[in-house]
């Protein structure tokens, strides 16, 4: 059997798992980023944590074929250095060798979202599909983008930045600094704007059932409305819908992936929600024979610790 470590680091929390062969992790160990602060207290968490997952695997780090990290930011997968993020302040950080300095093994980085979309390819939603697409509707829009088999991320590792195509000209302001993204909208950041627009012009709203003040919105408020039989909070969704469909059209008529794999807490309103995409995607597709397909994301929080584990197949081939 061999095993290997995933790393996700996030801006809040370090989750190390470690993972066999067979793409299960069999052992944990999480740890608090503490961020904002320097590159290098950082990575010595996570090589601790690395230790501290591989000892609860009653394993040795001899017994590691390679560390994979998944990081926010702008990655360079080939030299290893985050160009930037900024939920650490990262800039041109070379963690890769840093890590590897700590670990005594070989080590190897991508985006997290990038990485996390390569798990759903290794061992959930996409297994065994070869062009895929993966969104996440979380605070903002993630993407990982799948082609032949491995990660595209462009020039200098900046590429696949999903959430932040352009679709209303001199809309919503993004965090970003554009305005008009997809992520201004289709995120639960941007359905929670909706609601609440919603909330004030309708008082009558079963939408206040849910929310007893405009601060108490969640990314649940207008469907749990919706499914109460309010017209308001289905129009709501509705409308959150059709800003999404609509930037899935524009991905699926550049990459005409086979399967685009949804994922983050709205994704938990399940197959009906899918539906109601699919429903408006037909309407909008360019021509009527595309065979790509929707489906929900099946690994959760493990997608970013498996991918990253298996960082290395992708560097071996």
């Amino acid at each position: 059997m061999k095993y290997y470590v995933g790393i996700d680091l996030g801006g809040t929390n370090i989750a190390v798992g470690v993972v066999d062969e067979n793409c299960h992790i069999i052992a944990r160990s999480k740890l608090k980023t503490n961020a904002i602060r320097p590159a290098n207290l950082i990575c010595d968490d996570m090589a601790e944590g690395v230790r501290q997952a591989v000892h609860n695997a009653n394993l040795t780090l001899q017994d590691i074929e390679w560390v994979g990290v998944g990081t926010p930011g702008t990655v360079n997968h080939t030299t290893g250095v985050i160009g930037y993020a900024n939920n650490l302040d990262f800039h041109n950080v070379p963690i890769k060798a840093m890590m590897e300095e700590r670990l005594g093994m070989k080590v190897y980085v991508e985006n997290d979202a990038n990485a996390a979309a390569y798990g759903e390819t290794v061992a959930g939603a996409a297994k065994g599909v070869q062009n895929v697409l993966a969104i996440t509707l979380g605070t903002g829009v993630g993407g990982g983008i799948i082609i032949d088999g491995k990660i595209y991320s462009g020039t200098g590792g900046a590429g696949g930045e999903l959430g932040h195509m352009g679709i209303v000209k001199g809309g919503r302001h993004c965090t970003c600094g554009r305005n008009g993204c997809i992520e201004a909208y289709a995120s639960a950041t941007g359905l929670i704007n909706l609601t609440k627009e919603a909330m004030e012009a309708h008082k009558d709203s079963k939408m206040w059932d849910y929310a007893n003040s405009l601060e108490q919105v969640s990314g649940r408020t207008a469907f749990d409305a919706m499914h109460a039989g309010d017209a308001y909070g289905n129009e709501v969704v509705n409308e959150y819908v059709e800003y999404l469909a609509y930037g899935l059209v524009n991905y699926i008529n550049i990459f005409a992936p086979e399967l685009i794999v949804i994922g983050g807490g709205i994704s938990k309103e399940g197959e009906p929600f899918l539906a109601k995409v699919r429903e408006k995607i037909s309407e909008q597709i360019y021509g009527s024979s595309t065979v790509t397909k929707l489906a929900l994301a099946q690994l959760g929080n493990d997608a970013g610790i498996i991918g990253a584990a298996f960082l290395g197949n992708l560097a071996d081939n």
